[in-house]
């Protein structure tokens, strides 16, 4: 994981944008969407490139993680998952993603 060099969500997602992780991701119940270019996958499919952990001092539960995910197929983007209790993303799949 590297270390975080960004202080907030935003400038994370906006600095991995222009290295060209331009689609986003997200953990559904059998498979992780790529959202624009509407393709699934299977975590296997799929490479944890870099990852960034905001954690929230006063209040655990607002703690997120960013990742740089990169598909076999060439797709780059970005996959934010949360650590709160209302997440709505299937954090099993997300653990299923093997580093680069």
């Amino acid at each position: 994981m590297e270390s975080n060099q960004f202080e907030t969500l935003s400038e994370t997602i906006d600095s991995l944008t222009k290295e060209g992780y331009t689609d986003t991701f997200r953990a559904e119940d059998e498979s992780i969407k790529a959202v624009y270019s509407k393709t699934s996958f299977q975590p296997d499919e799929l490479k944890i490139i870099k990852s960034y952990r905001f954690d929230n001092m006063t209040n655990p539960g607002d703690e997120v993680e960013v990742f740089a995910i990169e598909a076999q197929n060439g797709i780059k983007g970005t996959l934010v998952m949360s650590y709160s209790a209302s997440h709505s993303q299937n954090v099993e799949l997300i653990r299923l993603i093997q580093d680069a």
